[in-house]
């Protein structure tokens, strides 16, 4: 009678006030003793109303009747919520309610709290075992799943035991695998997270109680988010598990994933990949910690390839992470170990790079304790991304301006971050047995692979690539599609710049730019190569840009170096070329200089001048005096009787120094000023090179015992000093007397008269090259022996350059028209040299290729170089003011201890360290100026051959000294197809490493090797391969001949 009143009340169009006070006196009634037949009405009522009601209130009421009637009248609700009811409920549902409808598991949930007491309870416990299995293999959802998860958190005697459990829990786990968000809402996205954790937190709570089921539960979440066929993506809720994860278990799990052969790298990638997507799940921890586990795991087994896919697929999702400050300090880890790893190529970096200001604008704007500490974390690993991949100021410019105002971490720091995070520095106890990955030495500069006697070439190349302005116009180059020396040129260096590879193996440069004469395995002059490859490199610029000119219709560029040039690319625009003529080829611009030759008849005082391009100047030594005496007569000479010579070479570091062999210029081609031009070697007929007469170095009275002069030489130094290149300069342009049989026609005196001819630079180069001629002639023996003085190399060198005016283009266009047999007519008598003054030009060191050996046959090539650029001076303090320097003051005369010297701007004075490197084919190290003023005293057979000076100064490079005022000295970017290349070539390198990793740890454990051969010990000098090192020694006659 009570559930038809009841009913009839909750139905009634009564006001609400009135319908609840009701209610409230039949939920007081229930104290009341009540017959079966009205309990099991009630609570039939109760559970429609509960179940099906059509409105809250009339769920409130059912809940409220329900419990009150089943409290006092315990035996009759136990008869009622039995186990065929329950069954009912679960596998048939409610009337039109869906059996997976949540209210049905919260109505279960309540009535086992209404019985708990009662003994029936252990019936319904046993089959809710199955109940709640059959339920989850239904995969419920997420609100279902955490109800039900609700339900067996408070009646744990509901879930599985034993296997079944382990058979649960991996259900579990499937289930959670496919949960879906879809909401926009924040409150629907915190309800979403809060059902998920309910159900891990039930995982947690089963783990416990059973330990066998967690690594059955682990394993099916693996199996889940490795899997490459799946129809669906398991959901990131997945992330929810880690957090329940012993981290103790991290090292044994992480070893049997990545040791386990049936794992193929398809499925692995996939399980790292949504491992990484995990990252995004709000409030899930240690998610980073097995990411990088995993992600340090994989490299400790060389599994490179997998780690380069998962990296370039997920970096930006990752950084996209950072703007919520829930996930962000585990995104942060995670980025920062796959960007500080990923040191193979810029890739990663870059594709970052065009996010990162709006994220560290959108981090100060935020303004809390906990952003600023963030942003200077981020700050800092974007100075290390950007020191390991340096050159690309277009993208880093607007960065650097960006983050100028946070902190800088110090280049050590830096250094040792990344040395830390390579892919190469992990590893495990699997790993311990593998050899460790040659990797770059501390210096970061890459060698070169001796390809079987070919050190001439890996010296000069390194030379040229340390050449700073140089390398950096050859990489600016557009030679896309080319397949010129250049092209090849500007591969050798990207790789050089770029390669992960400790040494490169520059096959395919040596193949094109060997000279035809040189036999492939056979020592080699280092200099010859050099102005065989710098003519080449020339005559192909010029060549193609003929073409080009003659097909100005053609839609695609020549194949040649000239295809885009410098000027006409970003890197260097006309702006920044201020003194670079229009038409020069790189080679002239760089390394091009002219020497004007001035002959003048002693007899009408009229002279002749021509000029010469070279692009290295040929030092000669001068003669001893006894050498001379046996040759000749000698005669004093007063420099009064010279009315005009150069100025001496300076020096800022003085010694000094003089060599034999008559100079030589190497020249592109040949000018002449008012009379025409010819080639250099008629020139040389017409007017050879041969007893000269000169002037003291210093243009100043000196001693009649200094200076000797003979029919066969220039003048003649009695000093046994060490010599100097300043010396050797000041031999060279020494004035000659043309007389007795080289007396010179003048065509004014018609007649032959004896004359002085005077070479002056007249036009400079960026780089100066001076090659030390070093191998001479001996008539007596009739043998090729080798100059084994001594030569002080100063740091800072003057050179005196006579500024001459422009020449008429239409005069030079009309001469160089003329036929060779015409231009010794051309040399006629044109008056008296305008009298000017030579400015000195000053040049830092930059590079020094030495010779090891005692012949030009044999020995062994190496290179000592360092960073220079238009920019360097400003590294150098001087004690004299070397621009100050007159030619009575600042010249290096013979009995002048010059007080000049070279500091740094270091309080103690010190060379800054780690400048200078020694390149030495493969190996690359650290070293010091001193040991490269130091190499002839030690090691007598190992010289100075060729050097490279870099001309300082404002606006004297190619290059301007700053961009924007951000960038000093920055390395132009890498064009896509050669970045292409080196990356797929470190890829590759990877790839051999970790193909071959289990080969080289069966090899490690049977062999042994040393980077020394046999027989090597500290006193051999840098360029030695032994004891007999440099050849022409110990009676190895035959060995010393190779080159190594």
């Amino acid at each position: 009678m009570m559930d038809k009143i009841l009913e009839a009340l909750i139905t009634s169009a009564h006001p609400l006030p009135v319908k609840k006070g009701i209610v409230k006196k039949v939920v007081d009634a229930a104290e009341n003793s009540v017959d079966r037949e009205q309990c099991k009405a009630m609570f039939d009522l109760t559970t429609r109303l509960i179940l099906i009601g059509e409105d809250s209130f009339q769920k409130q009421v059912g809940h409220q009747v329900l419990d009150a009637y089943a409290r006092y009248h315990r035996c009759e609700f136990e008869e009622f919520f039995n186990k065929g009811f329950i069954l009912n409920l679960l596998q048939q549902g409610y009337g039109s309610l869906d059996k997976k409808d949540i209210a049905i598991i919260d109505y279960i949930h309540m009535g086992l709290k209404l019985i708990m007491s009662c003994p029936s309870v252990l019936e319904i416990f046993g089959f809710m075992h199955t109940e709640v299995l059959r339920l989850v293999c239904e995969r419920p959802e997420p609100l279902l799943c955490a109800r039900l998860s609700e339900l067996l958190s408070d009646f744990v005697h509901c879930i599985p035991r034993g296997k079944s459990a382990v058979l649960f829990c991996q259900q579990l786990v499937r289930t959670i695998s496919q949960f879906q968000c879809n909401a926009t809402q924040e409150e629907e996205i915190r309800g979403f997270i809060s059902q998920v954790n309910k159900v891990s937190n039930l995982l947690q709570s089963i783990w416990k109680a059973e330990p066998g089921a967690l690594l059955p539960s682990l394993q099916e979440v693996f199996v889940i988010i490795s899997a490459t066929d799946s129809i669906f993506e398991p959901s990131i809720a997945l992330a929810s598990l880690v957090q329940h994860i012993p981290l103790q278990m991290i090292t044994v799990l992480i070893r049997s994933l990545i040791t386990d052969q049936n794992v193929k790298d398809a499925s692995m990638t996939c399980a790292l990949c949504r491992m990484i997507d995990w990252l995004s799940w709000p409030l899930a921890q240690h998610v980073e910690t097995w990411v990088i586990a995993l992600l340090k795991g994989l490299a400790s087994v060389q599994k490179f390839t997998i780690l380069i896919d998962v990296t370039l697929l997920k970096i930006e999702q990752v950084f996209h992470r950072l703007w919520y400050p829930i996930v962000r300090p585990g995104a942060l880890a995670v980025l920062s170990h796959m960007l500080l790893s990923f040191q193979h190529s810029p890739e990663a970096f870059h594709l970052i790079v065009p996010h990162i200001i709006k994220l560290v604008q959108f981090l100060k704007d935020e303004a809390s304790p906990t952003s600023k500490i963030f942003l200077m974390q981020l700050t800092e690993l974007v100075h290390c991304m950007m020191y390991q991949y340096s050159g690309f100021p277009d993208l880093y410019e607007p960065i650097i301006e960006a983050i100028k105002d946070l902190p800088k971490p110090s280049e050590e720091k830096m250094k040792l971050t990344l040395n830390q995070s390579a892919w190469t520095s992990h590893s495990n106890s699997l790993a311990s047995c593998l050899s460790r990955l040659s990797g770059k030495s501390e210096t970061g500069k890459t060698g070169l692979i001796n390809l079987g006697n070919t050190c001439y070439m890996n010296s000069v190349i390194q030379a040229l690539f340390m050449a700073t302005d140089f390398r950096r116009s050859v990489l600016s180059l557009n030679l896309n599609g080319s397949r010129s020396l250049m092209r090849k040129l500007q591969l050798l260096f990207a790789f050089l710049a770029h390669t992960q590879r400790a040494a490169y193996a520059p096959q395919s440069f040596f193949e094109e730019s060997r000279p035809p004469w040189f036999t492939p395995g056979s020592q080699q002059d280092c200099s010859e190569y050099l102005r065989f490859l710098l003519d080449r490199l020339h005559e192909e610029e010029k060549t193609c840009r003929i073409l080009h000119e003659n097909s100005p219709h053609s839609s695609s560029t020549p194949d040649c170096s000239s295809r885009e040039h410098p000027e006409e690319t970003p890197s260097l625009t006309e702006s920044t070329l201020p003194r670079v003529d229009e038409g020069k080829t790189l080679i002239e611009k760089m390394f091009g200089g002219k020497l004007q030759t001035t002959i003048r008849c002693l007899n009408c005082k009229s002279t002749s001048q021509k000029q010469e391009a070279f692009t290295d100047l040929s030092l000669a030594f001068p003669p001893c005096l006894e050498d001379v005496i046996e040759g000749g007569s000698t005669q004093l000479l007063s420099p009064a009787d010279y009315e005009s010579t150069m100025p001496p070479c300076c020096t800022g570091v003085v010694s000094d120094a003089l060599r034999i062999e008559p100079p030589v210029i190497h020249g592109l081609q040949v000018e002449e000023i008012g009379h025409g031009s010819e080639p250099g070697d008629e020139m040389l007929q017409k007017f050879p090179l041969q007893p000269i007469n000169s002037v003291n170095s210093c243009s100043l009275p000196m001693p009649s015992d200094k200076l000797v002069t003979v029919h066969s030489n220039k003048s003649i130094e009695r000093s046994n000093k060490t010599k100097s290149v300043p010396n050797l300069i000041n031999y060279f342009l020494a004035p000659e007397i043309l007389n007795g049989e080289n007396k010179y026609y003048c065509e004014k005196c018609a007649s032959l008269q004896n004359a002085q001819k005077v070479m002056q630079v007249v036009d400079e180069p960026e780089y100066l090259i001076l090659t030390l001629l070093r191998f001479s002639y001996d008539s007596k023996s009739h043998i090729r022996r080798k100059i084994l003085d001594d030569v002080a190399l100063p740091l800072v060198l003057q050179l005196p350059v006579e500024k001459t005016p422009p020449k008429s283009p239409a005069i030079s266009q009309s001469l160089l028209s003329d036929s060779p047999e015409n231009l010794p007519k051309k040399l006629k008598p044109s008056g008296s040299v305008d009298s000017s003054n030579p400015q000195p030009v000053s040049y830092l060191l930059s590079s020094i290729v030495v010779h090891s050996g005692m012949s030009s046959e044999s020995g062994h090539y190496y290179c000592y170089a360092r960073n220079t650029s238009s920019g360097s001076v400003g590294q150098l303090c001087y004690q004299t003011d070397l621009a100050g320097l007159s030619s009575t003051q600042g010249c290096a005369t013979d009995n002048d201890d010059s007080n000049t010297s070279v500091v740094w701007h270091d309080p103690n004075c010190k060379e800054a360290s780690k400048e200078w490197f020694l390149f030495n084919d493969s190996r690359v190290t650290f070293t010091s100026f001193q040991s490269v003023q130091n190499i002839t005293s030690r090691f007598p057979k190992d010289t100075a051959y060729v050097l490279f000076y870099r001309k300082q100064g404002a606006n004297c490079g190619v290059y301007p000294s700053a961009i924007n005022g951000l960038w000093v000295n920055g390395e132009p970017p890498l064009q896509k197809e050669l970045m292409d290349a080196i990356t797929k070539d470190n890829k590759l390198y990877l790839q051999e490493q970790e193909l071959n990793a289990r080969t080289r740890a069966l090899q490690a454990s049977s062999t042994t090797c040393s980077f020394r051969p046999r027989g090597f010990d500290d006193s051999d000098p840098p360029g030695s391969c032994g004891p007999s090192g440099g050849g022409g020694g110990g009676g190895f006659n035959t060995i010393s001949r190779l080159v190594f």
